[in-house]
């Protein structure tokens, strides 16, 4: 079967596996701290001596296809996605719940989600490392997916951690040092190294990656070397060898073609081996972002709004809140438009009971149905007690938003005060929601929105936060600005700027901001180009631009002007204004990098 040509086929394989679909549910929370606690086991030898010498891996022909493929989900992140395009394709899922079930299996795929210490931690607490390596060495049929891949080397920096012992050699962090935002998120290329029936038709093509380390190239693993991308230096993006495969990205989160390589691994892969081509690749793309404002209104319905300065209520007698759709249907919407990513952000739920908006949840699991890009949940996400007296950790709430098909956590008014007490003591608790999320599930995982707005000044020695130098005076003259940071949905101003805001969270884990601005929201003039640029100077973690889109001229402006990873809009997409095809093309003849459908 050659690569999907259509979203057409993704609708009707989506129709065939709903029965399938739905039997995909939602555990129930882990205990606090159960990855934290997971106990390292005691290791028989160093190195790769678990995993035997990658000589002795016996190379055998590909076993025939089944309809079942096991799935190995130890516990942390987000699953879901994954599940959800297996039986969209067809397939049902056999769960490892025992090293036994490795044994058993025909098929298996690995997604490791997380950090690779707590990830080794878990195999090794549950029996699992032997029974993996074993299956592994045996060459079946094995697919790898992001640290599912990293985990089958020697070793990683994270953590200071040996790992499986398949693949020599070890897993280091990008370099940030000479300016590379780490960790490295957003749609990148690969070049293939050899023939490869999984990745037929890849080349040219581009695909999805969240990840702060990378497995480095050397002459001990090239012949697992199955492609390469480009960020920074090249690294190690696809292995095989025999039926064992590893992605460092994420086939779930790639689109269709991300679908059509997961469909090549469950079918078994039939198909004639794809020859290496010299096709000309762009690596690093800039993406944009569809972001859906999500609430009750008035009747107590899930809607789609957007606000004019943080407004969400109608310019009319009644006030009522804004409707522009409904969250499923506008995320399927914008997956079918080109979407790179979709960002739901709940701006009235869980700040007393975050687990209590069931509905909310709902909302992720069944646009994880149909959504194959990243899904961004924020929206007050913290520690909480509920009306029974238990207490709940922000780890919990975050842990069950991802198992509900969230890929990115974003983390807002908890992170300004975790900011605030760190530049305070200059001492990193370890406790704050920012720090607990990040630990467990890797910086990658975790955003934070920061929404400042401008207090104009006419000298910087006035304030005692960054000021930059405006292009346009104040309302009395002037000539400078700092940003202020709020919080509560913009109702709080806090002492604190946005250059000393951004720069304390990347020092407690977050892996990406997105930059709002209170005075450009709902505006339409056009991104605050100045706050843009002040942020990504300050920090080496990627930014997304927010607030102000309202022409398809802004895009391009905040690439050429900033170094912003990516843009965000939301009220132009909802009220269908410019769709997001349209700036893609755009940015395209711009000369901005850009994916296209």
């Amino acid at each position: 079967m050659a690569l999907f040509s259509s979203l057409a086929v993704v609708e009707s394989l989506s129709v065939a596996a709903a029965a399938a679909s739905s039997s995909s549910s939602s555990r129930g929370f882990q205990e606090p701290g159960s990855i934290h606690s997971a106990a390292a086991r005691v290791w028989s030898g160093a190195g790769r001596m678990r995993g035997g010498a990658a000589s002795s891996l016996v190379v055998r022909g590909s076993s025939s296809g089944t309809s079942k493929v096991t799935l190995l989900d130890y516990g942390a992140g987000n699953v879901r996605s994954i599940r959800n395009a297996i039986h969209l394709l067809g397939f049902n899922i056999r769960e490892v719940t025992s090293p036994e079930d490795i044994g058993n299996a025909k098929r298996l795929i690995f997604p490791g989600v997380g950090s690779f210490k707590a990830a080794m931690d878990v195999l090794n607490s549950k029996g699992l490392a032997e029974s993996l390596c074993a299956y592994i060495r045996e060459d079946r049929p094995f697919l790898g997916i992001c640290l599912g891949l990293q985990l089958l080397f020697d070793y990683s920096e994270e953590g200071f951690t040996e790992g499986l012992g398949i693949i020599p050699g070890t897993v280091a962090r990008f370099d940030s040092s000479a300016g590379l935002r780490v960790p490295h998120i957003g749609w990148n290329g690969l070049q293939l190294k050899q023939p490869s029936q999984l990745l037929e038709g890849i080349n040219g093509r581009h695909v999805y990656f969240v990840h702060s380390y990378r497995g480095v190239a050397c002459e001990e693993n090239k012949d697992w070397i199955l492609a390469t991308s480009r960020y920074g230096d090249d690294f190690i993006s696809a292995i095989r060898k025999g039926n064992i495969h590893a992605l460092q990205f994420h086939p779930e989160k790639s689109g269709v073609i991300g679908l059509d390589i997961l469909r090549r691994f469950l079918d078994g892969g039939h198909s004639e081996a794809a020859k290496v081509c010299s096709t000309s690749v762009i690596f690093v793309l800039k993406w944009v972002i569809a972001c859906l404002d999500v609430r009750s209104n008035d009747a107590g319905d899930l809607v789609v709004t957007k606000g004019d300065q943080y407004d969400v209520r109608e310019q009319t007698s009644d006030r009522e809140v804004r409707n522009l759709g409904k969250p499923v249907e506008l995320a399927g919407r914008y997956f079918k438009d080109g979407a790179d990513e979709v960002t739901f952000l709940n701006i009235t739920g869980f700040r007393d009971f975050p687990l209590g908006d069931m509905p909310m949840l709902e909302v992720l699991r069944q646009a994880s149905e149909h959504v194959f890009v990243p899904l961004t949940v924020g929206g007050g996400i913290h520690d909480f007690t509920d009306a029974h007296g238990r207490f709940y950790s922000s780890l919990e709430v975050a842990a069950e938003y991802f198992r509900s098909g969230a890929d990115k956590i974003s983390i807002g008014s908890d992170a300004v005060y975790a900011a605030e007490e760190y530049l305070h003591t200059g001492v990193k608790t370890g406790k704050s929601s920012l720090e607990q999320i990040s630990y467990v599930y890797g910086n990658q995982a975790v955003v934070v929105s920061i929404d400042p707005r401008r207090i104009y000044v006419n000298d910087p020695s006035e304030t005692p936060f960054r000021t930059i130098q405006v292009s346009k005076p104040g309302p009395n003259g002037e000539k400078y600005a700092w940003y202020q940071c709020t919080v509560k949905g913009g109702r709080e101003g806090r002492q604190i700027g946005a250059y000393e805001l951004s720069k304390a969270v990347e020092e407690l884990g977050a892996g990406e901001i997105l930059l709002n601005c209170i005075d450009c929201d709902g505006q339409g003039q056009g991104y605050d180009i100045e706050l843009v640029q002040l942020v990504s100077e300050a920090v080496t973690i990627p930014v997304i631009a927010s607030s102000g889109a309202g022409r398809l001229e802004h895009f391009s402006e905040v690439f050429h002007k900033t170094a912003a990873s990516a843009a965000l809009a939301a009220g132009i997409f909802h009220r269908e204004e410019i769709s997001i095809t349209s700036v893609k093309e755009h940015m395209v003849q711009a000369g901005v990098d850009t994916r296209l459908l």
